[in-house]
């Protein structure tokens, strides 16, 4: 049965956990008000996604380990996407390996396009449409097709995306979502076989390493200030590297991306919170801003509105921002 969702999100912390097959966490890059459409359709085996979204942003994308998923630029006109170590130009796709973890970076507002199947599926339609193994890549894999191949792909993804938004009810049709579904299992095919790999840069790895070792930092310690010190030792890695894998994984220094990553989730628990029953001096302290003044100069300046204001709107208003459209 084909089932498709689109969203619309002013909340990027809701628009992380809807994305399928990924556990996603992150911070916004740039100031603005952040936006996001995000389109969702199960073919037969096939999972398709398209989003859009308004604001830079870095995030660590986790997979699940039940889906090969790639990722690739809607259009020609998108900006690089860094992302495997490897700046993704349109025209270029990356294969994330299932259960895999990643850092990926946007510039400016992007609009991205991907394409999911079980292993098993994957390894079926190699042998069946290319009379050969698909391998499953135990990491990231950036390729670049063929234009011919990938300009298949990107057209029948932007086809999909069309019948969703305009006319669910052909696209929900059996026959119609199962010849979509063998077209785009083709096409993903023909993009494996016929690319170039792009390998990122020498030092990659052992940066991709180190940046590992501070997500499970930073997430086994998200309620108190981390110094860069102690960053450094947990991390394995000297001040001068950290600072240089951060700055070509994230954009970013490390002491600027620890602050962000506590900003973004002390907003995200103002805005789940109820102002009347929770303070935001108890959710400031809890994870450890204990100088509150500086706190809420660095929010106002990281969100443009001091905590307050964000604790003010109510779980309610907040959800009332995000719009659901399923179908059937």
């Amino acid at each position: 049965m084909v089932r498709i969702a689109n969203h619309r999100f002013s909340d990027p912390y809701r628009y992380a956990a809807t994305l399928r097959a990924a556990h996603v966490r992150g911070v916004i890059a740039e100031k603005g008000d952040f936006a996001a459409e995000l389109l969702q359709v199960d073919l037969d085996k096939l999972w398709m996604q398209a989003g859009s979204e308004s604001l830079a942003r870095c995030a660590h994308i986790r997979l699940t380990p039940d889906r090969v998923p790639i990722f690739f630029l809607q259009g020609p006109g998108e900006p690089a996407v860094q992302t495997g170590g490897v700046d993704l130009e349109p025209g270029m796709l990356v294969v994330w390996a299932p259960g895999s973890a990643h850092w990926q970076r946007t510039e400016a507002a992007t609009r991205w396009g991907t394409l999911s199947l079980a292993p098993q599926d994957l390894l079926a339609a190699g042998r069946a449409i290319a009379g050969r193994d698909i391998v499953v890549p135990r990491e990231a894999s950036v390729l670049r097709p063929n234009a011919t191949a990938m300009g298949r792909l990107t057209s029948l993804h932007a086809d999909v995306r069309l019948l969703a938004r305009q006319a669910p009810q052909r696209l929900a049709h059996h026959e119609v979502a199962r010849a979509l579904d063998n077209a785009l299992t083709a096409a993903i095919v023909e993009c494996m076989v016929e690319a170039v790999s792009v390998a990122p840069a020498f030092s990659f790895r052992q940066h991709a390493a180190v940046m590992k070792r501070l997500e499970d930092m930073i997430h086994r310690n998200a309620d108190r200030s981390l110094y860069l010190s102690e960053v450094c030792k947990a991390v394995g890695a000297s001040e001068r590297t950290l600072r240089r894998c951060c700055q070509e994984q994230l954009g970013m220094a490390p002491n600027q991306y620890l602050l962000l990553r506590r900003l973004h989730l002390a907003r995200q628990r103002l805005l789940e919170s109820d102002h009347r029953t929770t303070s935001v001096t108890e959710i400031a302290t809890g994870l450890g801003f204990w100088e509150l003044g500086r706190f809420s100069g660095a929010y106002h300046g990281a969100f443009g509105e001091l905590p307050r204001a964000t604790l003010a709107r109510t779980p309610a208003a907040s959800a009332a921002r995000y719009v659901r459209h399923v179908w059937p």
